[in-house]
């Protein structure tokens, strides 16, 4: 499985992701890319992120693994898993581009080494935050394959970025 998964984020220009358990922002077209790419699919995160969904539930229409280290934590209408092993192990038998991890910033450093894609919302604006996402632009092995024409929402300008293992 090495060297499969997707991973799909949205960063700002420090590529920072959250504050305080949530998003930096919500930019409509970027939800509409993420339920795009990940209907039907399996998408891994953390405790925090499944808590910091609407009514703390796992996302509809997908598979979704939560990684805890709570050995006692489960959820209705998710696998619990408890190290990145067993969230592999789970996913092993799947197509590696049907598997998305969705953070947040542990989970998003702990399969990185796993991932062959990440699509990757830029925006253009630095954030306060408090969370913050590996920048792909200066980690080793990884390069920019694609980039939308700039994108705006209101007055915030942004692009949707694929970028990809080369190591």
């Amino acid at each position: 499985m090495s060297g499969g998964l997707n991973l799909i984020v949205a960063v700002d220009q420090a590529w920072s992701i959250g504050k305080d358990g949530r998003l930096l922002v919500r930019i409509p077209a970027d939800q509409q890319l993420f339920m795009q790419e990940t209907i039907g699919k399996t998408v891994i995160m953390g405790r925090k992120t499944l808590e910091s969904l609407p009514g703390g539930l796992p996302l509809a229409k997908r598979e979704n693994i939560v990684l805890s280290r709570d050995e006692n934590f489960q959820v209705k209408g998710a696998k619990t898993v408890h190290s990145v092993e067993e969230a592999l192990e789970q996913v092993k038998d799947k197509n590696p581009e049907d598997v998305f991890v969705i953070g947040r910033e542990s989970i998003y450093r702990q399969f990185l080494p796993y991932c062959r894609t990440a699509h990757v919302t830029w925006i253009d604006y630095r954030y306060d935050a408090d969370t913050r996402f590996p920048n792909l632009e200066e980690e080793p092995g990884w390069r920019l394959a694609e980039e939308s024409d700039e994108q705006t929402y209101f007055d915030l300008c942004y692009y949707f970025r694929r970028y990809e293992r080369i190591s």
